[in-house]
């Protein structure tokens, strides 16, 4: 079975829901022009409706409705044709208007599917039970005076999407398999960047546990605004530990809203959990409900871009690449990219292997991303056409990729520079050959007498003798040749 804990009295399963909000893409907020580039000075763009003003009527983003249904076909889900927004009654000190303009029961999206590749070559399919959009609250920052929290109203009224998993996730991999594949559908889509630093993606965790076997749900903790995968999966362990001790010991779970803390890699509770009606949700009087028609939708559905499930399946069966290593370049929309600019009219096989050996080694060994690569997918697919026309061979193109990464030049320019050329005249391989073998006469008669092992031993010699120029291929044959003459 998978993610056990064990207890003295039972062993016990997790039960994984999340809650994922996530930033949409659009220039201007949910319901007014205000701009939502991130790292603006604080309060420099909040329009009135933003800020709650008195008498200011909300006018939905149609870029952002649009966004929302992309997203939902990306997730293999149900378009509702008809929604409604609500208003979700609470106080906070960075929410101005007293409510939040939400989805209650007439989201924008129903009912998808997120399916996981697991790293036993299976497949899990994780259901989504919907979609929604909804408005942001603003920052509360507590940090610059020592008796006051100020309030920057920026994000208040950025366009979410809330999209909520169902109970399916039964171990801390699967919810990092999940919001990695999440992001990746998002960001193929142009719909969410994924940025779970600047807080444009963000993750509340439903944690629950029961005695293997049962089918009951136990009451849940959710853990709050979590703002990285890592951390997403230490919360829910450190969690899922805690029911168990407390029921084992006799006690009983409270619903409530718990706070991870990375530093102490432990959950503190921050209030008892709200119910919907606590809420007092109801249509919001100043918004029309959303409808569109089937046409709206499909055309939506027929420019969306291949999305990573597809171009995997495109890579293995086109490419011959196996499923794992698919999976590894389709994870991100711009790895995907350049290994297609970097495979074009090459061995594909190759121009993986060099992507995911080479080059990721490189970024993750400096920890950063593809686009600041310092090699391009054109000089990479270069340097493999070199080692293809016997320019240069394997192991030379690997001491060649090194310089290319530290000095950025094409990798024509550094063989030339640096004299680098493989040697295939056999001319000066023979001159070579014959004079390892006259200065080993011990080990061609080691090799004559069957110890053809001694083989690798020669070709070494030639190899140093030649610089590492010389064309291993050819330096074997010709001194088999000569051997077994």
């Amino acid at each position: 079975m998978g993610y056990i804990i064990k207890g003295e009295k039972h062993d016990w399963e997790l039960v994984i829901g999340l809650e994922v909000h996530a930033q949409v893409i659009s220039k201007a907020k949910l319901f007014s022009g205000a701009s939502t580039d991130f790292g603006g000075g604080p309060n420099s763009q909040v329009s009135f409706i933003d800020a709650g003003m008195p008498g200011m009527l909300p006018v939905l983003n149609e870029i952002c409705v649009e966004q929302a249904v992309k997203s939902g076909l990306g997730l293999n889900a149900k378009i509702n044709r008809r929604s409604v927004f609500a208003r979700k009654n609470y106080f906070y000190a960075d929410l101005p208007q007293g409510y939040q303009i939400s989805q209650y029961d007439q989201p924008i999206v129903g009912e998808g599917t997120i399916v996981l590749d697991m790293p036993d070559g299976t497949t899990r399919s994780i259901g989504i039970e919907r979609l929604h959009l909804e408005q942001d609250a603003g920052k509360s920052i507590h940090d610059l005076h020592p008796q006051k929290t100020f309030i920057d109203l920026n994000r208040s009224g950025v366009a979410l999407m809330e999209i909520v998993s169902k109970p399916d996730l039964r171990t801390p991999e699967e919810v990092g398999l999940y919001l990695k594949k999440l992001r990746a559908i998002l960001r193929y889509l142009g719909t969410c960047d994924g940025n779970m630093e600047e807080g444009s993606m963000r993750c509340d965790a439903n944690v629950s546990v029961r005695p293997v076997g049962a089918t009951e749900l136990r009451s849940r903790c959710e853990i709050k605004n979590v703002n990285s995968v890592r951390f997403v999966m230490q919360a829910i362990e450190y969690e899922a530990r805690r029911h168990v001790d407390v029921y084992e010991s006799g006690g009983t779970i409270d619903q409530e809203t718990r706070l991870y803390d990375s530093n102490k890699g432990e959950t503190r509770s921050m209030r008892s959990k709200e119910f919907a009606h606590d809420y007092r949700y109801f249509p919001d009087p100043d918004l029309l409900p959303v409808e569109f028609d089937e046409a709206y939708v499909e055309k939506i559905r027929a420019a969306l871009p291949e999305l990573p499930d597809d171009k995997q399946v495109r890579f293995t069966r086109d490419f011959g690449l196996t499923a794992y290593d698919a999976g590894v370049l389709v994870a991100e929309k711009e790895n995907a990219e350049y290994f297609e600019g970097v495979a074009k009219g090459r061995d594909p096989k190759q121009a993986a292997n060099w992507v995911i050996t080479n080059l990721f080694g490189v970024l993750n060994k400096r920890g950063i991303e593809i686009g600041e690569s310092p090699v391009s997918a054109a000089d990479l697919g270069r340097l493999i056409d070199l080692i293809a026309d016997n320019t240069i061979s394997g192991r030379m193109a690997k001491e060649v990729f090194e310089i290319m990464v530290e000095s950025g030049k094409a990798p024509d320019v550094i063989v030339e520079e640096r004299g680098m050329k493989q040697i295939t005249d056999t001319g000066a391989i023979d001159a070579a050959v014959e004079k390892i073998l006259s200065d080993n006469a011990d080990k061609v008669a080691q090799y004559k007498a069957g110890k053809t092992q001694v083989m690798g031993w020669f070709v070494g010699q030639v190899m140093k003798a030649t610089q590492g120029k010389a064309n291993p291929a050819l330096c074997s044959e010709l001194l088999k040749k000569k051997l077994d003459a």
